[in-house]
């Protein structure tokens, strides 16, 4: 065994952010796709082109990129042609279905069990007996020149008095 892998320095891995680019394209959305759909029903389809080009006006290409820490990148393309406004062929990776896509997305990092975000009876009883303490306390502090009514809530000054 090596001095390097006992380091505890070399078990410890900078954070690496997850870098999304493009539109994500599905087979679903793929085979809405026809010969002869205007330009506009194609973006309806697919979405806004991630590259287009004045010098290749009747091509519009999709490319989606997906890097994650951990995860083997994920790298989509697919690439629709025009004559004129009419779309004319289209071709591209075979691209997974949305469902096929989110599969992939597990996050690997095993995350605690949840807590419950529901108090029980007990507990909210507790926190009135507490709050209605505390309040109390409050109450025998505040200034005598302020009225300490039922209806009334009186706050602490937004200010130190010493200053």
């Amino acid at each position: 065994m090596s001095s390097s892998s006992v380091n505890p320095v070399n078990w410890i891995t900078p954070y690496k952010i997850d870098v999304i680019q493009g539109n994500f394209v599905s087979k679903e959305q793929v085979a809405q796709l026809q010969a002869g759909m205007s330009r506009d029903q194609v973006k309806a389809a697919l979405g806004t082109p991630l590259m287009s080009s004045l010098f290749h006006a009747d091509r519009w290409d999709y490319v989606f990129t997906l890097k994650r820490q951990g995860v083997e990148p994920q790298i989509f393309k697919y690439t629709v042609f025009f004559k004129g406004d009419q779309l004319e062929r289209f071709s591209g990776d075979a691209m997974p279905s949305e469902a096929e896509f989110i599969s992939t997305l597990s996050n690997k990092r095993a995350l605690g069990k949840v807590p419950v975000l529901e108090a029980t009876e007990e507990q909210l009883k507790a926190a009135e007996k507490s709050g209605s303490s505390k309040a109390g306390a409050e109450l025998s502090s505040a200034p005598a020149s302020e009225p300490a009514g039922p209806s009334s809530t009186v706050y602490p000054p937004l200010e130190s008095s010493k200053q």
